[in-house]
């Protein structure tokens, strides 16, 4: 070690210079490294706080979770587990959307099944906004489902994932059936087969080129019977 009254020469203290350049140039790349990293996470923060922020403006939105199961892939070195979620979403005023996303965890499942469920929305008309125009029949694979309206103060009588839909959909007052698999994927989509043919007495006359009054007044009711209910129907 030099003593402390020694005097370095030009050449010793360039040396040494050079020697503290190096070590500061690694440290700094260390610490950038480090920084960099740091920079990333904070970029990924940055992602999730806008994520939450979009899922909080689209408050109006319910979601439900219908369904989680584990699922595995075979790989070269064993097995590969994962989750797979199926979501259902509506704004409870006539739309309606199904969707099911794959991850290794199951936060991550979820958020791609609403993701994928947010983009699939439908529209299904209702009567007075609280049950079905009409009676229907869905199918899908061997699902069979059966949906009927039904007056003020029915509810909701449906299964499982069938009551998620409805529920979602806006939908008080149903009478529903389901015949065949109780597969929860299946039993969706069966029921999304039965509410896509739902139609409105609006947009038949508008097909027909009619009026409402007149489709509604070929049951035997009255002209100012079928003219007050042409009226009430909002859609």
């Amino acid at each position: 070690m030099a003593d402390e009254n020694t005097i370095e020469t030009p050449e010793v203290a360039v040396e040494a210079g050079a020697e503290g350049g190096e070590a500061q140039g690694r440290r700094g790349r260390g610490r950038g490294n480090r920084e960099g990293g740091e920079g990333r996470g904070r970029g990924r923060g940055g992602r999730d706080d806008r994520r939450g922020k979009r899922e909080e403006e689209d408050d109006g939105i319910i979601e439900k979770l219908v369904h989680i199961n584990r699922v595995s892939k075979t790989v070269k070195g064993g097995k590969r587990f994962g989750f797979a979620a199926l979501v259902v979403v509506g704004d409870g005023q006539g739309r309606v959307g199904f969707g099911h996303g794959k991850a290794r965890e199951v936060p991550e499942a979820i958020t791609k099944a609403t993701a994928s469920a947010r983009k699939k929305m439908i529209r299904v008309p209702l009567k007075e906004g609280r049950t079905l125009h009409h009676d229907g029949n869905g199918r899908f694979g061997a699902g069979k489902v059966t949906v009927r309206s039904a007056p003020a103060g029915t509810g909701i009588i449906a299964g499982g994932p069938m009551r998620a839909v409805f529920e979602s959909l806006g939908v008080a007052d149903v009478v529903t059936k389901s015949v065949g698999t109780s597969n929860p994927y299946n039993m969706i989509r069966a029921t999304f087969d039965a509410l896509s043919e739902q139609t409105s007495p609006k947009s038949v006359a508008q097909r027909r080129g009619k009026k409402v009054a007149d489709l509604l007044g070929r049951g035997g009711a009255s002209a100012a019977e079928a003219e007050a209910e042409a009226a009430a129907i909002v859609e």
